[in-house]
């Protein structure tokens, strides 16, 4: 696996399963590996960050994510790019539509039929795909117009979340990490209209 993709696979499952899940059990065990899997530029903070993450593990549990993921109740921060870009803030609108369109033609196909695709998580998923294949016109393609577009909203609202600190914690390295990407490939985002 390329090295530039273990970070958002491993973002990319603590924001799609829930906390006690296998495949997030290592990870949450040793949080230091998430400041080893990426070439940070601003190692202070994310020391800082993963220490915090560290500190607040006992907030990353299943109910935590039920409410910030599942949608216990009202949603804080809906993790499906589709309501921050839909004037009802509707799933499955036409920016899900458009990605699908995007998923097929680089050829990702994640069998997944409970979830809307352009969730947080899963997105993630496919950025890391993309980096292993190292398909840097897909890259920019999939930040410049289904990502970024949508995410800084998102991360912002989680981070605000009041259920769960580590979850705030894990949208701040998130955000950090989304920025240096951008950054290095020298990326500008054409701001869109947001609904939520």
């Amino acid at each position: 696996m390329n090295n530039l993709a273990l970070l958002p696979r491993a973002l990319g499952a603590l924001f799609y399963y829930s906390p006690v899940e296998q495949i997030n059990l290592a990870t949450l065990n040793d949080l230091e590996s998430l400041a080893n899997a990426y070439q940070w530029q601003n190692i202070e903070t994310v020391s800082a960050l993963i220490t915090s993450l560290q500190q607040h593990r006992y907030s990353a549990n299943k109910y935590n994510f039920s409410v910030l993921f599942e949608g216990q109740g009202e949603m804080i921060a809906p993790p499906w790019g589709s309501v921050y870009q839909n004037r009802e803030n509707l799933v499955m609108g036409d920016s899900t539509a458009a990605y699908y369109e995007f998923l097929a033609r680089v050829g990702i196909d994640f069998e997944i039929k409970n979830q809307p695709l352009d969730q947080f998580g899963l997105m993630m998923w496919a950025l890391a795909l993309l980096m292993e294949e190292g398909n840097q016109v897909a890259i920019v393609e999939f930040l410049a117009v289904h990502l970024l577009p949508w995410s800084d909203r998102y991360l912002e609202l989680l981070q605000s979340n009041p259920e769960s600190p580590f979850y705030a914690d894990l949208a701040k390295l998130t955000e950090l990490f989304l920025n240096q990407v951008k950054t290095e490939i020298g990326l500008t985002i054409e701001p869109i209209k947001l609904y939520k």
